[in-house]
């Protein structure tokens, strides 16, 4: 790839190992059978849609996911099924990242959650003694904070701006083709990282 001086990373199947058969399994067992209709990799319903964008609070999401399902579930009960999916991070992707940091701005845009943002926070706790994830980056954008998520044009030219950043000079790295195609319609460079491929297997 020529002349990149950034890269913005997505988190989940990036950095950071997730399965959505998890989830999906953990609401099917309280009996929320049709979640894969509500939430997916590739789709998410307007409550979803809600919650990824701070449209509202965590409580908020439990009540409606209740309301939604008409099961009479607890909140941690949905709390402990939707981190389900949530598995741990790459750490030699962290490393990895440590390494090129002096060689290009990196910056993280995830599509995340409240709930979510507190397990994952957590996990890295767990996983390293260490409170500071969001210091690998020069800024790390999340849906929830944004108000705006991928695949929506508007966060990337967002961030370019923010930034000064030159859409051409710049990769954005994700594991969700949609997302890519959003990115490649604002001139950013691109990579569709799949698994078993990691990061610290790409040529940059």
């Amino acid at each position: 790839m020529q002349g990149v001086k950034n890269i913005i990373f997505d988190l989940g199947g990036v950095l950071f190992n997730i399965d959505f058969k998890k989830t999906e399994a953990a609401f099917v067992a309280l009996g929320v059978e049709n979640f894969s209709e509500m939430f997916t990799q590739h789709h998410s319903n307007d409550l979803f849609i809600q919650l990824e964008t701070g449209a509202i609070s965590p409580n908020e999401f439990y009540d409606a996911f209740r309301n939604a399902t008409q099961i009479a579930l607890t909140n941690n009960q949905i709390k402990t099924a939707w981190n389900a999916l949530l598995i741990d991070f790459r750490l030699p992707s962290l490393e990895w990242l440590d390494s090129i940091k002096n060689k290009y701005r990196i910056f993280l845009f995830s599509n995340t959650n409240q709930i979510h943002y507190e397990s994952f926070l957590e996990t890295y706790f767990n996983q390293t003694g260490k409170t500071n994830f969001n210091d690998f980056f020069e800024k790390a954008y999340y849906s929830q904070e944004m108000g705006l998520r991928k695949p929506s044009l508007e966060p990337f030219i967002q961030i370019l701006e923010n930034h000064g950043l030159v859409a051409a000079e710049t990769v954005f790295i994700d594991d969700t083709l949609k997302n890519i195609e959003a990115a490649n319609q604002v001139g950013l460079q691109t990579i569709h990282l799949q698994w078993p491929q990691t990061l610290p297997e790409l040529d940059l």
